[in-house]
């Protein structure tokens, strides 16, 4: 027979992330439309609610961002199966961005399935307009990066988008793009 502290052991960790994620976003999403964005993918809508208590500076830019359409048509340029889908780059490289850096506002905050969090170079402080969404939990991503918004609708979508080649670090050929992002309070 199983006891339930061997239950709680074994899952509890996964309880406390659901718990974490399910707090804080249908609720967020559903009475905040100035802090939820609306995300077009070829397969369907993803909504998805900021952090501004997490990360105000960086989601004050990337509503600026969104209301200036620049991410708008902008591809997935580096997905990793089982990781994470990287966009937020014009040039379509992983090399470019808006030409503003931002400064780390790391949290405790862990990477969960859904969680959206910045992309940045070995500098902590280099922040720009790239991001990414985590397909899976990600420990090692905890503390060193931004995380700014969470997934709450439209994960499934967010999974079909085009998996990069392993052997060239997620890299995609012919890449899914961003349909269009904008902020909800914005869509009439």
């Amino acid at each position: 027979m199983i006891s339930p502290v061997h239950v709680l052991r074994r899952y509890g960790a996964v309880l406390a992330t659901l718990l974490i994620v399910f707090s804080m976003t249908d609720a967020n999403a559903q009475t905040d439309p100035e802090n939820t964005l609306l995300m077009e993918l070829k397969d369907g809508q993803v909504v998805i609610a900021l952090r501004p208590d997490l990360a105000p500076n960086h989601v004050k830019r990337i509503k600026e961002l969104v209301r200036k359409k620049f991410y708008d048509g902008i591809v997935f340029h580096r997905v990793i199966e089982g990781f994470m889908a990287q966009t937020g780059d014009p040039t379509g490289t992983g090399t470019g961005g808006s030409g503003t850096k931002l400064k780390a506002e790391f949290s405790d905050e862990p990477h969960v399935r859904g969680t959206l969090s910045m992309a940045r170079s070995s500098n902590p402080n280099s922040a720009d307009s790239q991001f990414f969404i985590v397909f899976a939990r990600a420990r090692h991503l905890d503390g060193q990066y931004t995380v700014w918004g969470q997934v709450v609708e439209g994960m499934a979508h967010v999974s079909k988008i085009k998996r990069g080649d392993q052997s060239a670090n997620g890299l995609v050929d012919d890449p899914d793009k961003m349909i269009s992002l904008r902020v909800a309070a914005d869509v009439k």
